[in-house]
């Protein structure tokens, strides 16, 4: 179990939020009408603000003829919304989402195939299999917690205790359509059951207990660090991160029965405007020494097993994680009529779907 202590319990999170969004919002919109002659490159990625920018800026000082501008959205969002671009693309990189996900990209011919300088250093079963995308992080999902507002020993050890009465109105879940981590873990909560429909009823009695979807990760954060729920479910790197970043009282625990662990991807857009810009940005952001760095500032397990293990953080040696058994395969093939299904019959009506069976 992790726990990381608050700093300020009192600062005005929303506000600060708010305020965030807007300035990097306008900044976003205004920069393609201030002059800039420099190449602009696009990224999707939901990796979060810290990250991106460290990177925009790094990867802009090394090349000043480039204008590196991100768009911090799920995993989920960027795969529509390339799949959407299709004719006209405008990103030439998507950093980040479920291997799942580039995988079903892959299949419908949206992603530019590429072989980086490292790609011996993956395994077969973390990369596209004509090398469309490559693996860059291992994912853990685990259940999160207000350290203020739950005591170390009542926290939920293992999925099913999340379903239990005390937990009604205590859960908060990020809408799980624009995000490949909630996808995948609905989708191995359905896939731990004997069929699809105990599945179905394992998500409605879940959400019998929720107190509110959120529309982003930031007000998942928020919420949770206000008090207004006391339990959500999400990924390890992202809790650790707002825990030390921000001062979050958020503490974490890997569930009993084993977690699914996530393959994070990156890959060329096809057809992506610069993407020879592109494929440097690929190789800058994935090198060795920028593997470490992401694991010491922003807590990203590498997929590459040429990362020797003294150059990690600690807590990536002693953490201990069991992976989920997971078919892959059937979840991209089948999660996308999994959560449709659930948006329309389940979700805000549990315990109406639970009676009408």
């Amino acid at each position: 179990m992790t726990t990381v202590r608050h700093r300020d319990p009192f600062m005005p999170l929303a506000a600060l939020a708010a305020v965030a969004a807007l300035v990097a919002m306008a900044a976003f919109w205004m920069s393609g009408c201030a002059g800039d002659d420099r190449l602009k490159l696009v990224v999707y990625s939901p990796h979060g603000k810290e990250l991106l920018t460290h990177y925009e800026k790094a990867f802009e000082a090394s090349h000043p003829d480039v204008d590196v501008q991100w768009i911090d959205m799920g995993g989920q969002n960027a795969e529509d919304r390339i799949r959407t671009e299709k004719t006209n693309p405008q990103a030439s990189l998507w950093w980040g989402g479920a291997g799942m996900a580039f995988d079903r990209a892959a299949r419908e011919e949206l992603l530019e195939p590429y072989r980086p300088s490292w790609a011996a250093a993956v395994r077969d079963d973390a990369r596209g299999s004509a090398g469309e995308w490559y693996g860059t992080f291992f994912t853990p999902e685990v259940i999160a917690y207000n350290t203020v507002a739950v005591d170390s020993g009542d926290v939920p050890r293992s999925w099913d205790e999340l379903l239990e009465p005390k937990w009604k109105g205590r859960v908060l879940i990020r809408y799980p359509l624009a995000s490949s981590t909630m996808r995948t873990i609905f989708g191995a909560m359905i896939l731990r059951q004997p069929t699809v429909e105990e599945g179905y009823r394992w998500l409605a009695r879940l959400d019998q207990n929720v107190k509110t979807y959120t529309a982003d990760p930031t007000q998942l954060y928020l919420k949770l660090a206000r008090g207004e729920g006391d339990v959500t479910l999400w990924n390890l790197p992202d809790i650790y991160l707002q825990a030390t970043a921000n001062g979050y009282p958020f503490g974490s625990v890997v569930p009993s029965e084993g977690t699914p662990v996530l393959v994070d991807g990156i890959a060329l857009v096809k057809g992506g405007p610069n993407l020879d810009r592109a494929r440097e940005f690929y190789e800058f952001v994935t090198t060795d020494s920028a593997l470490v760095h992401q694991a010491e500032a922003y807590f990203r397990i590498p997929v590459r097993d040429d990362i020797s293990a003294d150059q990690l953080p600690e807590w990536m040696a002693t953490i201990d994680v069991q992976p989920l058994a997971i078919d892959w395969g059937r979840l991209a093939d089948e999660g996308p009529d999994w959560m449709q299904f659930w948006d329309e019959q389940i979700k805000g009506r549990g315990e109406e779907y639970l009676q009408e069976l």
